[in-house]
């Protein structure tokens, strides 16, 4: 239903609004629209939907999700194909200003302002990477200096040029996505640099990228100097346990990873945020602290792939059917806690008589290798579980541990905190 209030403002009153036109909201907004009486709308910030992935023109998306192998640009035409099929709203260039009641939100629009009074309200608003200012990396203020995000819009989308030389700071999946982006725009990737002791990303994608790129990975080093001005000359390289420094030669620099939320709507809401993810608290169902206010997709866990973040949207959809249909969450929650190396896991609150995680799965983030760990739950002062899982903890991308080894939790025996055998 729309109208018009005394002011001038469109009022739109929606069942459910998603913020957000990524592959977590897209996702949702398919799921939801059959499901729930009376209008699903999906806001988002950009002139098309379809998030990041519209920006990636190279293969790899749809693979957990939709059993397929596509581009990033197929798929995000997908996503947006099967949410307005299934009857959702989709209105791009509605920027989300500010919160007008507890499920009131208010946006600006190229038609003018409007006010959306929904029944449930899904935060979908993705993550960002860190620019330069954000990173304190020193030196002179020199054009050729790009974030992924950046870089893929302005080959992809906007056909725009870079140089021919460049370095790319971290060596997880997003750095290879921009290595693919450089070598579509005619610039070849000489260095990437990355301060673990080995290559962030899957084997399976930094071997072949290697070899394919003719790139060297230069582990335990840093960037700690940008040289040139106007335009970029050279990057200085710093191995972080030596010392040694050297000059590397370059005239595009991309800065990949170091994601960070954008939670501003949350923080605007005064919904807590967890200190190691900076997205908001929320349990298996994907509810925040706020009733009816949900999230989902890389606002949670900066970053995760694509598909994952498409999963998040379809079993939070869930958890907002059963909302709207005045469900209540059970009372009991249990805090979960990251242990070192762990930075943060999500969801961050457990509740008895929740269903289990999307895929079944706590995320963790890992900031050392460890190639298979013994998983180990302390609540209490105590062990309380313990689980070997075979695949490793690796820094640059989401570890998975199996979420039935919470089975193990006591509602009334405080935090659990998550952590390694040592």
């Amino acid at each position: 239903m729309t109208s018009t209030d005394l002011t001038g403002v469109t009022v739109l009153t929606p069942s459910v609004v998603i913020v957000g036109g990524g592959p977590a909201g897209l996702s949702a907004a398919r799921e939801l629209a059959p499901r729930v009486e009376g209008d699903v709308l999906v806001l988002d910030r950009e002139s098309t939907a379809g998030g990041i992935p519209r920006h990636s023109d190279h293969p790899g998306y749809g693979i957990r999700d939709m059993w397929r192998f596509m581009s990033g640009p197929a798929y995000a035409r997908r996503l947006v194909r099967e949410a307005e099929a299934a009857g959702a709203t989709i209105r791009t260039e509605a920027t989300v200003t500010n919160w007008a009641g507890d499920l009131t939100i208010e946006a600006t629009t190229p038609q003018g302002r409007i006010r959306v009074e929904a029944r449930a309200v899904v935060l979908a608003t993705g993550a960002r990477e860190r620019p330069r200012p954000a990173r304190l990396i020193p030196g002179d203020r020199a054009h050729g200096v790009y974030t992924t995000g950046h870089l893929q819009n302005l080959v992809h989308l906007r056909h725009g040029r870079v140089g021919r030389r460049a370095v790319i700071v971290g060596a997880e999946l997003v750095s290879w996505s921009a290595a693919l982006t450089l070598r579509e725009a005619g610039c070849r990737t000489v260095l990437m640099t990355t301060e673990y002791p080995r290559a962030d990303s899957y084997a399976l994608f930094s071997v072949p990228g290697r070899i394919l790129f003719r790139t060297r990975v230069a582990t335990r080093t840093r960037v700690t100097r940008v040289i040139g001005r106007p335009e970029l000359e050279a990057v200085e390289i710093e191995n972080v346990d030596t010392g040694v420094r050297r000059v590397v030669a370059c005239d595009t620099l991309v800065l990949t990873g170091g994601w960070i939320p954008d939670h501003e709507l949350a923080r605007a809401a005064g919904i807590t945020l967890d200190p190691g993810t900076n997205g908001p608290l929320v349990d298996g169902a994907m509810r925040t602290e706020r009733p009816g206010v949900f999230a989902a997709g890389n606002l949670l866990h900066p970053v995760d792939t694509a598909d994952i973040a498409a999963i998040d949207g379809a079993h939070v959809a869930r958890s907002v059917v059963a909302w709207l249909d005045g469900v209540t969450p059970p009372a009991e929650q249990v805090r979960l806690l990251a242990d070192a190396p762990f930075r943060w896991v999500s969801p961050e609150v457990f509740r008895p008589g929740d269903p289990a995680p999307a895929r079944d799965r706590l995320l963790l983030w890992s900031d050392r290798y460890i190639p298979f760990p013994r998983i180990v739950l302390r609540q209490g002062g105590r062990v309380v579980a313990r689980r070997r899982v075979w695949w490793p903890a690796a820094p640059g991308r989401v570890f998975r541990v199996p979420a039935g080894i919470l089975a193990a939790i006591d509602p009334d025996d405080g935090p659990v905190h998550i952590g390694v055998d040592s």
